[in-house]
């Protein structure tokens, strides 16, 4: 738990330095595993400021995502807690004050022990895949679904994995 917050913290103060340059956005996320244990998570986004594929249509644009999960208990461990790191891909729809968008993303993970819920991980280190839709609402807001997907890829056995279906909220600071 410890090393857990050392990193947090690490991790804040590198993307702080290294990131303020770009627009900044805080989240919020509460969810139910594949399980049912329930995750809450906050995240820190900073957007790439770039857009490809400019259309009619929409726009691809993206972000790193800095996050932090809550992960509750399960029978066999106590509540878990990971830190996480992904590149994002957004496809926008549209161009008015409401635009759909969808997002899809794969970085890497942190939890601190190599279980969540009744999953076993094999290792601490997992990688994140992330699918996501919902409504950017102006320049500032973003709601939406997400699925995000937690495992070693088979670095180490066993390799349970976990999923968290969750409702998310976003606002630009």
């Amino acid at each position: 738990m410890k090393n857990m917050k050392k990193l947090l913290i690490a991790a804040l103060c590198l993307s702080s330095l290294s990131l303020n340059a770009y627009a900044a956005e805080i989240s919020g996320a509460l969810g139910a595993t594949s399980q049912g244990g329930l995750t809450a998570r906050v995240g820190l986004g900073f957007d790439w400021d770039k857009s490809w594929m400019e259309s009619s249509t929409g726009k691809l644009t993206g972000y790193w995502d800095l996050g932090y999960t809550y992960w509750e208990a399960g029978d066999e461990a106590g509540g878990r807690h990971s830190v996480s790191f992904a590149p994002v891909f957004v496809y926008e729809f549209g161009n008015g004050h409401v635009k759909p968008f969808v997002e899809a993303g794969i970085g890497v993970a942190l939890f601190s022990g190599t279980t969540a819920g009744d999953q076993k991980f094999g290792s601490a280190f997992n990688f994140e895949d992330r699918l996501g839709a919902g409504l950017k609402i102006g320049d500032t807001q973003k709601v939406g679904l997400r699925v995000t997907h937690y495992s070693n890829a088979g670095i180490k056995e066993p390799n349970d994995g976990i999923e968290s279906y969750a409702l998310f909220y976003s606002h630009s600071i």
